[in-house]
C-alpha cells in the first residue's frame, strides 16, 4: 500500500473533491508534498483527518458525485 497518493487517488479514497483536498493542504490540515509537477497527499494524515471530522460531526466538504449508471 502506497503511503503517498495523488490528489485524485486521495479524492477517490476519502470521497472528497480534489479542490477541497487542496484547501485542506493549504490549511495544513493534511500532510502533502510536491513531487515533480504533482502534489501528493500522505494517506495516514488524510484518513486521520476524515476520521476526526466524522467523529466531531463536521461536514466533510463537497462530496464527489456518484457515478451515473448508463
Amino acid at each position: 500500500m502506497e503511503e503517498w497518493l495523488t490528489i485524485y487517488e486521495a479524492a477517490e479514497l476519502a470521497n472528497y473533491e480534489p479542490d477541497y483536498l487542496r484547501k485542506l493542504m493549504r490549511a495544513n490540515k493534511i500532510k502533502a508534498r510536491k513531487w515533480g509537477y504533482t502534489w501528493q497527499v500522505y494517506r495516514d494524515s488524510l484518513l486521520e483527518y476524515a476520521k476526526e471530522s466524522e467523529k466531531k460531526g463536521e461536514k466533510r466538504g463537497p462530496k464527489r458525485p456518484a457515478p451515473s449508471s448508463a
